[in-house]
Order: C-alpha cells, then structure tokens, then sequence
C-alpha cells in the first residue's frame, strides 16, 4: 500500500510488536472544523479523506486490520443536514474507494446493521465488498449505523432462534457461539483501539471484542491523526504487558 509514497525508514526501524489490528473512534471532526471557523461538514469531509491516508501508512508499519467507527446508531440523532452530508461523504468514499483499493490491494467491509441505509447506498456497499474480497493486503472494516449493543442484540436473537428451531442446546453455548454471530466474525479481536480528540470512552464500539484491548487516547483531532501519531499509538502498545487476566 506504499504506492506513490515515500517510506521514511526511521520511524519504523525501531518499531517492535506491531498490533495487527488496530481499532479506531474518529472522533473531532466537527471540533476541527469549529476552531477553524468552517462548518462541522468540512470536518467530516477532511477526516473521510484522512481514513485513506491511514490505511496506507498502516499497511506500511505491519498492521494487517484496520476497524474504524465511522457512523454510529446515536449518530441519525444529529442535525439533519449534517447526517445528510455524512450519507454523502459514505457514498462518495465508496466510489472513490472501488479505485484506491485495487491499487493499495485493500479489502473492504461493512460492519452494523445496514438495513437503515438507502437501497442505492447498501448495494453499493455489497457490491465494494465483493470486488474486493479477494485483495490480501490491509482488511478494512468500517462501522457504519453500528453500536455493539445492538450487534450483541443481534447476535443474541439469532442464537435464540437456533435454540428454538432444536439446532442449539442452551446448556452448551459458548463464547465462540457468541463471537460467531457478531458482526466481525471474520476478523480477530483488536490487540489496540485508539480514540482521538481526547474523550475518553468507548462510546458502545466493539464492547465484547475490546476485552483484553489495550486503549489510547489521545488530544489529537481525527483530521490531524497522522503516520506519526499512529506510531506513538504503537509504541505505546508495545510497552505493554498483555496478561490476559494471568500474572
């Protein structure tokens, strides 16, 4: 995912015990915006153009999966012309995202529920993913119309209906029962989740996947998180001890 970029080796030479998969809150674009005196759109519209730029710089420092928190299920709540501009931005970064992923060999997929998404907009998103299931560098997740209450809700209803129809016993569900009917049960757990712009809660992403995740906030706006700022996040990680709950 390097294409057309310059590699600096000095920032990654010392980079040890790369996360391979990184969860991000794009949080701070409508505060950006407002500090500049622009609109809180122009904010969303910088940070959708930032999520490509990640991508490629974090393909470039080893990590294998990206998960971002793009459009949550509290989000419809917003000003109506605000959620309007974010549904237009969404639409015109798959477009745009059908020729950048070929070229960084990028697959793309949706998690949440899509079903609140225009008929236009959800064809759009199958059809992204299946043009690009097949690439095999970064695995891209976005969460879209997306909060784990409701994936877990999900994820517990069709559990339900196993028990119901006689195919699943109550007595022998299992944590793998559970992370099978999530949302992401193709992609393992994060090993990092990065919030920034300086809150610091999970604000309903990935609560069952997050377990054992190391967190880091940080005061940076989404539209300024830049190569350097996902590398002080991974060295952080680095320093880590991950016990599991062990000594």
């Amino acid at each position: 995912m390097t294409d057309g970029m310059a590699e600096d080796p000095s920032d990654t030479a010392c980079l040890e015990n790369v996360p391979q998969h990184v969860a991000i809150i794009l949080d701070g674009n409508g505060r950006w915006a407002k500090k500049r005196g622009m609109p809180r759109t122009y904010g969303h519209k910088v940070g959708a153009e930032n999520v490509e730029r990640i991508c490629r710089e974090a393909w470039d420092i080893g990590i294998k999966y990206l998960t971002v928190y793009a459009f949550s299920t509290e989000n419809w709540s917003r000003p109506e012309d605000e959620v309007s501009t974010l549904m237009k931005l969404f639409g015109s970064y798959i477009r745009s995202t059908f020729k950048t992923a070929p070229k960084n060999n990028m697959r793309v997929r949706f998690l949440g529920d899509l079903s609140r998404f225009t008929p236009k907009l959800r064809e759009s998103m199958r059809e992204l993913e299946e043009f690009t299931s097949g690439l095999t560098g970064l695995s891209l997740q976005i969460c879209v119309n997306y909060g784990s209450r409701d994936e877990i809700t999900r994820a517990v209803r069709q559990i339900a209906q196993d028990v119901k129809s006689g195919v699943k016993d109550p007595d022998e569900i299992t944590e793998a029962d559970i992370s099978g009917k999530l949302d992401t049960r193709d992609v393992p757990d994060p090993d990092l989740m990065i919030r920034t712009s300086g809150e610091q809660r999970l604000s309903n992403y990935l609560l069952w996947q997050l377990a054992y995740s190391e967190f880091y906030f940080t005061e940076t706006a989404w539209p300024d998180f830049d190569r350097a700022e996902l590398i002080k996040a991974c060295e952080a990680y680095a320093q880590r001890n991950r016990r599991y709950g062990r000594v």
